[in-house]
């Protein structure tokens, strides 16, 4: 279907084109192209400061780029306000959860519902992400500050569902969580993505969870994507294995192929 959809240029709900954007006097990411397609789980793969968080920041206007384009639905969204992304229909779990600490869950999960006036489909909404996550019932009326990692990741990925999102970007959902939650919490997200149709931009240094998730992954090297393809395939190329899923060749010389090899502009 992803092959199909591609062929044919339909389906694309997000498109970055040659998108650049630093901080300061230091580029983050360079020229970074890709697209996500609806309903599909794409992933960003990358060693900690490849820039992964920077595409999602930029996707989502918290960081405004210094080149290129960002689409979102066909819309051009290049550095618009945070807050009318948010109203197109995409949502962003940031890494490290950022939870409104001092207030409920219940009203952290209303904070994520702020731009829509439908009653009745917020109620089922946070009905919906109770069930999803039971826990998050039980401490409805606790302070968000006092869950434990795991609860607050739950929290995180909740507020975003209720904005109720085409798109939801998610960065780094295992930051700092057990093998146990991280299993639990990336088997929720494949769940929103199949019963709910949520078009899911993931990144994520765990790449083996991130490649049994997704549908079509990136691989980002400094600031650059220097490889792309579906997840079955990337998890079947050699830089892969030997690289991310812990398949090393101690000849290597902890150099990756691909950057002797030289494969981006």
């Amino acid at each position: 279907m992803i092959e199909a959809a591609t062929a044919a240029g339909e389906h694309v709900v997000l498109r970055l084109l040659n998108v650049e954007s630093a901080y300061g006097p230091i580029k983050a990411i360079r020229g970074v192209s890709l697209k996500v397609r609806r309903s599909e789980i794409a992933t960003v793969l990358g060693s900690n400061g490849a820039g992964k968080t920077t595409i999602l920041k930029t996707i989502s206007g918290i960081i405004d780029p210094r080149k290129g384009s960002i689409e979102f639905k066909g819309e051009d969204i290049t550095a618009r306000d945070p807050a009318l992304i948010v109203q197109r229909g995409l949502s962003h779990v940031p890494e490290g959860r950022e939870v409104f600490p001092l207030l409920s869950v219940h009203d952290n999960l209303l904070m994520g519902a702020y731009t829509r006036s439908d009653r009745d489909g917020v109620a089922k909404d946070m009905a919906l992400v109770f069930r999803y996550f039971p826990i998050l019932k039980e401490r409805e009326l606790q302070h968000a500050g006092l869950l434990s990692g795991g609860q607050q990741q739950m929290l995180s990925i909740s507020r975003a569902l209720m904005a109720a999102p085409e798109l939801m970007l998610l960065d780094e959902p295992s930051l700092g969580l057990s093998p146990k939650l991280t299993k639990e919490i990336f088997e929720i997200v494949v769940r929103i993505n199949r019963e709910r149709g949520t078009t899911i931009l993931l990144v994520e240094q765990n790449a083996n969870m991130a490649l049994n998730a997704s549908d079509y992954g990136y691989v980002l090297e400094n600031g650059r994507i220097v490889m792309e393809d579906t997840c079955a395939k990337l998890r079947e190329k050699d830089d892969i294995k030997e690289f991310y899923l812990g398949m090393q060749d101690s000849g290597v010389r902890g150099e990756r192929r691909w950057k002797k090899k030289k494969t981006w502009r």
